[in-house]
């Protein structure tokens, strides 16, 4: 020792010893890299649960969070009046720019804001046509290719009885 003591050898080796296991304990222990790939389940690894068959589709939904609600964007009819079929782009374009949509399910903080909604105020409800913005929400598909939006609470304008009531907006 640089001090000038002097210290028994047995003693001297105790302490390189633990000087030696405090170092190994501090060393980050290098675990193996994956790479991209192996990030990655196989599609044979993926396990179907059986109870999520006997589920309803508005069940297998997503839930909306907080005050958020998920709606059903109104296609409209795929037959004019007067017998023309519409195409699928003419659908989807309609589908994407529509103010019409069927709240499917409701956040449980949906109209709770007091000082925004009032004491009992609820704008809608579950089941019920509303108008909202025309492109208002984030948009995703279905299993079924159905196009749904969640949108916030405050995005709801209006309720309507009747989705065909609202004719298409240019």
């Amino acid at each position: 020792m640089s001090n000038g003591l002097l210290v028994p050898s047995h003693i001297k080796k105790e302490q390189e010893i633990v000087k030696q296991s405090a170092l190994k304990q501090k060393e980050p222990k290098e675990e193996p890299k994956k790479t991209v790939e192996e990030a990655y389940v196989e599609p044979e690894e993926k396990i179907l649960d059986p109870d999520l068959l006997s589920k309803s589709l508005l069940e297998r939904m997503p839930s909306p969070t907080g005050w958020r609600l998920l709606v059903l964007p109104y296609k409209g009819k795929a037959v004019t009046d007067g017998g023309i079929m519409l195409t699928e782009a003419t659908l989807e374009k309609r589908a994407l720019t529509t103010v019409v949509a069927y709240v499917l399910k409701m956040g449980p903080l949906c109209y709770k804001d007091t000082n925004k909604f009032g004491a009992d105020a609820k704008w809608c409800q579950e089941r019920d046509w509303v108008l909202i913005g025309r492109y208002s929400g984030a948009r995703f598909r279905l299993e079924d290719d159905a196009e749904v939006r969640i949108i916030n609470d405050d995005e709801v304008l209006a309720t309507i009885l009747n989705p065909d009531d609202i004719t298409h907006v240019a």
